[in-house]
Order: C-alpha cells, then sequence, then structure tokens
C-alpha cells in the first residue's frame, strides 16, 4: 500500500510539474522604490510564485526548503516590477563577487524570462547576481543567448538575515508585446545557488526536451497597457591620442549617434551615424601557414547586438563590412606601393528587426563603406597616382523567417553586395528549414543555397545541407549530408573555405539527465565525417571522434577524447593549384581536460594533447595550462600559458612558373618543417561596484615555422626530395597586445570608457630561437604603437523626456 501511495505522489507531482504555472498580477498606482527592501503595501497584497523546481543537475526535484523562493510581480503603466524573496539558510555563504555587467562571476544569480507574446519563439530575460550586478539576454532556442543585447531598467540585490532580496523595474519600452487591451505573457523565475551550482526555476523545465523558450509559465492580470514609444538616442564623443613608432602624437576628436526606434510593438530600427569603433576588443592574429584567412570574431557592438535572425543560414560573416579592401592595385614592373589602407572605413549603417505576433520575423541589415585607394609610386619618375582598391560598396542582408507551432520555422534569406562600377558584385539566396515534432522529440534541418557572382566571368553555384536528429531523452543522434559545387561563392558578405564536394556524417550520444553517486552531470558522443571531392570521389577529409565529458559531485569538470583520421585524405587546397592535391596520411590523437571548480579562490585549467601520423616522425603535441585567482570579492586574474609543436609538419611554401603565361605552375614547392607556437595571455578586473571596473588585457603570442628541407608536389599527390631550391622561406610571427581600461556607468545605459593601448607584431624570415630576446625587440621595435582615448555615450530615452516636459 506504502508503495502504491509513492506512486501515486510521484505521477501527481509529475503531472503537475507537466503542466504550465499560472501567476496572477496586480495593477498599482503607488510609487516603488527600487531599493532591494520590499516593504511597500502592494508587495504584502501582490500574489506569490513559488514551489521552485530544480533545472539541473537534478532535473525535477522540488527546491530544498531552506532555499525557498518567493517572488511577486506588479506593473503600472509604465513598467513592470519583480520582487523576489530567496532564502537562504547560510547567507554569509553566498557568493557575490562584483563584476562588469553581463558577467556573473562566481555569484548567486536570479533573474526572470519574460514573452510578451507568449509565443514560445524568444525570451527577453534579466538577471541580477547576489553582487548588485546585472545582465540581460535575447534568448531563442535555435541561437542560444545573445548577451550583447542592452536594454536599460533598474535593480538592487541586497543579503538579509534570511538569505537575499531583489527588486527590479523593467520598463515597457525594455520589451515586446502586443497592443490588445488584456495581455497574456508567458514568464518564468530562475535562481542558482552558485556554492552548490543548483539551478532553479519556477516553471519546470524539463532537460529530457530539446527546448527551453518553450517552457514558461504564464502571466496574466495585465490590462490597458500601450506598448511606449521606443526612441532611444545615444550620442557620443571619443577622444584619442596615437603614438607611433617614430614618436609623432596627434590628437582626434571624434563624435557621432547611435539610434534605436520602436517603429511598432515588434519592429527596431538601430542605425549609427559616423561609427566609432575605437574601442572593440583587439584581434588574436596568428602565424596563419594554411591556403584559407584567418577568421575573425566580430567584437564591434552594432554587429553583435540582437543578430539572431541575421544568423539564419549562415550566410553572414559581418567582418567583411568595413574588412579588407576586395582588390588589390595592379602594379606595372617599375611601380611600388607607398601606401595602402588594410581596412575600408565604414560610413554608416542600420538593420530592422524583429517578429510579428503570427511569427514572422524580419530582419533588415544596411551598410555603406566608402570607396578606398592605394597610393603607387613609379620609381624611375617618383611620379604617384591612385588606384580604387574598394568602391562605393552597399552590404544588404534580407531575412523572413516565418514560426509556427512555436518551435518550427523556414526562413528565406537574401545577402547582396553592389559595388560602384566594374568590381565584383556578389548575391546569396537561401531557403532553411528547422522543423520539430509537436513534443520537440525530432527534429529536420536544413537549407538550399544559391550564388550568383556577377564579375569578368559570371559564377553560379549551389550548397544544400539536411540534417536529421533525435533531440530529447537519454540517447540521442543525428545524421546528415550535404552539398557544395565548386562556383558556391557566398565570401563577399560570408566566409566559406571548401567547395565542389559532398559529405555524408551521423553522431550519436548518450546523458544522464539526473546525478548519479559520481557525477552531477556525464555525457558521451561519437561523431563520424566523410567528405568527397564532387568530381572523382576521392575522399577530401574524413574524421571519427569519441568524447566524454563530465561534472563531478565537487564540480570539477573532467574529460578525454580520441579523434582519428583512419583514411588517406586529398587535399585539394594546401597545394594552390587548380586540380592538384596532396596525400595526408591518417592520423590519430587524444586529449584530456581538466577544469577545477571556479567557485574556489584559486582554479586551473589544463589541457594536454598529442597526435601521431602514419608517417615517420610526424606528430604533434601541446598543452594549455590556466590558472585563475579570485583574491576577494573586487579582484581577480586569470592566466593562459598555452604550447603547441608539430613535427615534420609538411605544407606549401612555393610555386616555380617558368612560363609568366602560364596558370599552371612548373613545380610546387612544400617544405619538411617543425612549427611551434607559444601564446600567454593575461586578463583581470579590480570592480569598485557593479558599476565601475578596471580591466587588463594581456596577449603575447610567438608562433615559427622552420624548414628542415624542401620537397616537391607530385602529380599523383605524393611529395619527393627537391634540390635546388636556396630560398629562406622560413616564417616567424610576433605580436603583442595590451589593453588597459577603465569603465563606469554613470547613469542608466550610459558610460565613461577610458582605455590605454599598445600593440605590435612583426613577420620575418630569420628565426631567433631566443624567447625573452623576441619579446624585448618586439616591445622596443618600430612597429609598437599606443593608443590613449576617452568615449562618453549618454543613453536618452525619449519617454524620460517627454515625462519630464
Amino acid at each position: 500500500m506504502r508503495n502504491q501511495l509513492l506512486l501515486c505522489f510521484f505521477l501527481l507531482s509529475a503531472f503537475g510539474y507537466s503542466q504550465k504555472k499560472s501567476l496572477q498580477t496586480k495593477f498599482i498606482t503607488t510609487k516603488i522604490a527600487i531599493d532591494g527592501v520590499l516593504n511597500e503595501t502592494a508587495w504584502e497584497q501582490a500574489n506569490v510564485a513559488g514551489d521552485f523546481i530544480t533545472f539541473e543537475p537534478d532535473n525535477g526535484k522540488p527546491i530544498p526548503e531552506n532555499k525557498k523562493s518567493e517572488v511577486r510581480v506588479l506593473y503600472d503603466n509604465d513598467a513592470i516590477y519583480i520582487g523576489a524573496l530567496l532564502h537562504d539558510e547560510n547567507p554569509d555563504k553566498i557568493l557575490r563577487e562584483i563584476t562588469q555587467r553581463d558577467d556573473f562571476g562566481t555569484s548567486d544569480i536570479f533573474g526572470v524570462f519574460i514573452n510578451g507574446f507568449n509565443d514560445g519563439q524568444q525570451d527577453f530575460q534579466f538577471f541580477v547576481n547576489a553582487a548588485d550586478g546585472q545582465a540581460d539576454c535575447i534568448t531563442t532556442d535555435s541561437n542560444g543567448e545573445d548577451y550583447s543585447w542592452d536594454a536599460v531598467w533598474e535593480s538592487k540585490a541586497v543579503i538579509t538575515d534570511k538569505g537575499w532580496v531583489v527588486e527590479m523595474r523593467i520598463p515597457y519600452a525594455a520589451l515586446r508585446f502586443s497592443a490588445e487591451n488584456k495581455q497574456t505573457w508567458g514568464i518564468n523565475f530562475f535562481r542558482e545557488v552558485r556554492r552548490d551550482r543548483y539551478k532553479y526555476s519556477w516553471n519546470f523545465i524539463d532537460s529530457k526536451l530539446g527546448t527551453f523558450t518553450q517552457q514558461n509559465g504564464i502571466l496574466e492580470g495585465i490590462e490597458n497597457i500601450k506598448p511606449p514609444v521606443r526612441l532611444f538616442l545615444l550620442p557620443y564623443s571619443s577622444f584619442y591620442v596615437n603614438a607611433d613608432s617614430k614618436q609623432k602624437t596627434y590628437g582626434t576628436l571624434k563624435g557621432g549617434l547611435d539610434l534605436k526606434y520602436g517603429i511598432n510593438d515588434a519592429f527596431t530600427l538601430d542605425m549609427i551615424l559616423i561609427p566609432d569603433f575605437g574601442q572593440t576588443k583587439f584581434d588574436d592574429q596568428i602565424l596563419n601557414l594554411g591556403p584559407f584567412e584567418q577568421q575573425f570574431n566580430e567584437n564591434r557592438p552594432f554587429f553583435t547586438e540582437g543578430t539572431d535572425l541575421f544568423s539564419k543560414g549562415n550566410l553572414l560573416y559581418s567582418r567583411r563590412i568595413g574588412g579588407s579592401p576586395s582588390t588589390r592595385p595592379n602594379l606595372a614592373t617599375n611601380e611600388v606601393v607607398d601606401a595602402s589602407p588594410a581596412t575600408v572605413n565604414l560610413i554608416n549603417a542600420f538593420k530592422v528587426s524583429g517578429r510579428t505576433k503570427g511569427g514572422l520575423g524580419v530582419g533588415i541589415l544596411n551598410a555603406v563603406t566608402e570607396k578606398t585607394s592605394a597610393s603607387i609610386r613609379n620609381t624611375e619618375t617618383g611620379v604617384t597616382r591612385e588606384e580604387a582598391i574598394e568602391p562605393l560598396a552597399n552590404y544588404n542582408v534580407l531575412v523572413l523567417d516565418q514560426r509556427f507551432r512555436k518551435n518550427s520555422s523556414v526562413a528565406f534569406i537574401n545577402t547582396n553586395v553592389t559595388r560602384n562600377g566594374s568590381f565584383r558584385d556578389g548575391n546569396v539566396t537561401a531557403l532553411a528549414w528547422d522543423l520539430n515534432t509537436k513534443k520537440n522529440t525530432y527534429n529536420l534541418a536544413g537549407d538550399f543555397k544559391y550564388s550568383f557572382i556577377n564579375a569578368a566571368e559570371d559564377k553560379k553555384g549551389i550548397y544544400s545541407q539536411l540534417n536529421f536528429s533525435e533531440t530529447s531523452g537519454k540517447y540521442r543522434y543525428g545524421m546528415g549530408a550535404e552539398i557544395m559545387t565548386k562556383d558556391f561563392d557566398n565570401n563577399d558578405l560570408g566566409i566559406n573555405f571548401q567547395t565542389n564536394y559532398y559529405s555524408v556524417y551521423g553522431n550519436a550520444s548518450y546523458r544522464i539527465l539526473n546525478p548519479t553517486k559520481y557525477f552531477n552531470s556525464f555525457n558521451t558522443r561519437i561523431n563520424a565525417y566523410t567528405q568527397f571531392e564532387k568530381e572523382t570521389g576521392k575522399i577530401q577529409s574524413n574524421n571519427l571522434n569519441f568524447q566524454i565529458n563530465s561534472n563531478t559531485k565537487q564540480n570539477h569538470y573532467i574529460g578525454f577524447g580520441i579523434n582519428s583520421n583512419p583514411l588517406e585524405s586529398y587535399d585539394y587546397y594546401e597545394s594552390r593549384a587548380e586540380n592538384r592535391f596532396v596525400i595526408i596520411p591518417q592520423r590519430i590523437g587524444g586529449f584530456i581536460y581538466i577544469s577545477t571548480n571556479y567557485n574556489n579562490s584559486f582554479a586551473i585549467d589544463f589541457n594536454p594533447s598529442y597526435a601521431v601520423f602514419d608517417e615517420a616522425g610526424r606528430n604533434s603535441y601541446g598543452f594549455s595550462v590556466g590558472p585563475r585567482y579570485r583574491f576577494n570579492d573586487k579582484l581577480s586574474l586569470n592566466y593562459n600559458f598555452n604550447f603547441f609543436r608539430q613535427n615534420n609538419n609538411k605544407g606549401y611554401i612555393d610555386s616555380i612558373n617558368e612560363d609568366l603565361n602560364s596558370v599552371t605552375p612548373n613545380a610546387i614547392i612544400f617544405a619538411n618543417r617543425n612549427v611551434i607556437t607559444y601564446s600567454n595571455t593575461l586578463s583581470g578586473k579590480y570592480s569598485l561596484n557593479s558599476q565601475m571596473t578596471f580591466n587588463i588585457s594581456l596577449r603575447q603570442y610567438w608562433s615559427y615555422a622552420e624548414n628542415k628541407n624542401v620537397l616537391s608536389l607530385e602529380q599523383n599527390g605524393r611529395l619527393a626530395d627537391f634540390a635546388g631550391y636556396v630560398e629562406n622561406r622560413n616564417s616567424s610571427f610576433y605580436s603583442w597586445n595590451a589593453d588597459l581600461s577603465y569603465s563606469w556607468w554613470f547613469a542608466p545605459g550610459s558610460q565613461v570608457s577610458v582605455l590605454y593601448r599598445n600593440n605590435a607584431g612583426a613577420f620575418e624570415r630569420k628565426i631567433n630561437k631566443e624567447y625573452t630576446e623576441n619579446i624585448t625587440n618586439l616591445l622596443n621595435n618600430d612597429a609598437l604603437s599606443h593608443v590613449f582615448s576617452i568615449s562618453v555615450r549618454y543613453f536618452i530615452d525619449y519617454n524620460q523626456v517627454k515625462n519630464k516636459f
């Protein structure tokens, strides 16, 4: 009988968890002070959202009584108010590291997830940590969390003798909802107890399902509110002092304006006029020995914020906008380039994005870059001339994404680059789909893309992929295939490396859904991928790997993996010549990673790896080690050292072409070389409070390739000894970057940033293996530059200005 009662209780509990919880809010006319003290009468009269449920690691288990969480919601004509009482039996043990915005740090967290349309498509998430810091993001199931999105809202967190309290005021201008008189919103509340690494939610989030945003509860009772005019102005002024290697110092004053305007309740216009990206993070440049360009992260705020729609189809690589010129100058035999800009200036840009209540998402991105010229000098006469290497250009992206059944979508995407005059134009059109079963157990995803290049010789190409997978439960699997024709080219506004292939792939995985005796989480995965050259059917690449990831009961992350290329493959790119390939031998390798609990003051990451090829003496090995220390809640430092060595690596270094009228080289020269890479990075912060932070970011990098002997690529893809080549084609690249910055959020949405930056880089054919001497020479060479800048940005909300006047 006792067992039957327990079973009945379990079934009722599970049934209760599967239902969406509902909370009734109340309208207020009295003022709420955002001070972390819920002493207003309105709070006492508000309904309570309680009975939180564990999200992870013990999914579905009720929250312990000593961690009881009570949340109340109120609203008025301008904003929604959240009040949370978060009980904790040990308030002194609540972790509360002070960090800058959007960085949770080692802190307890409380969050609210709001979907004003209650359509399961997109959450606006607002977090407060126990140190009174803020974070916010937009979340979708397809693209995850986008923390580059920033809203302006108020919050206060206070530690008490019973736990901690959070009070929030979120203006309607920070949200999206319809103009209906009676509102029904999707809502959920989130809490993380950091010292235990346990996460809880008010409405149960079932980890067996492959969705997050569709498991919100319901907020009812909001009536007769209207979406406000969403007009925000962000004027800025920046001052730069630059000193180059010759000690020339000059100052530059810049000013501009960013604008955000809510076209209606769903769509927003973002515009930058006279952009200034002088304080964006530096690029981590490397010694690139391969046939493809290095891909950089996007660090410019305009191009990172709210870009979930523009990521559909994976066609946008926004670094193309304002990136390198698309052509190089044409030089006569007696001409040299005196000056050639490395990047193209952005004139202005805007984007319109949003989603209707019917689920139609619309995204439009447009940018214009200026004409850019190189200065060319005649070495015999001394006469200089200007040649355009990039004309006035327009970049445009259009996305139409129709969601249905709350968990599926079909999207149309078009990217277009139009360059003035006879320069190359590029256009890519795609249809992408992401289809899920009603219970989110299976997924069918894919796309079809068509590219058209308007140049001296027009090019047309296609790319398509299809993937089927099971997305729920302990055991999951997936399989798919893709095909790309030789002339597919999306590189005007996207990035793509390989073409002319077809491939098949598959994967299978297992995970635990609840903690065991030894692990809080544990998963294992096996992947297989094979790519074939489309014309010949030769294997271009193949990979088989197995990996285990785990989180122990002590919250240490431990994992290892084995990866292999079990078959020889034919690399059609390293040769840098059409229809030529080099054979890559079989390979097997492995790695281990250990990441100790970041809750501890001292933690460390360690990741060694080793691989061996089916070729005498050819192997690679390396490791990275990253200790971190949190001195107190204000000061922390993270250091990382990375070493990697490739022995007897084979790579392209040159082509010999005696017949200048022939496009086919007489000899393709490879080198048998050792490639060694070192990098040191140091980052740290000192936070005076949640609004003021000092940051440091340093990176020193050195990589060199030392050629041991020279080889020639034969027609069958093998390499043979080559005599008579005497040029020095060794490579050595050094770089140094240092950023020291201060950030002060002096008013909601308004910021003062002070930055000192110095950087240097050098490429040489001569290799000096004295490590310390190399660093000293780099910091003392002519390439070292210094920049000091101050930027002030002030947030203006039209509604606040209107209310004042």
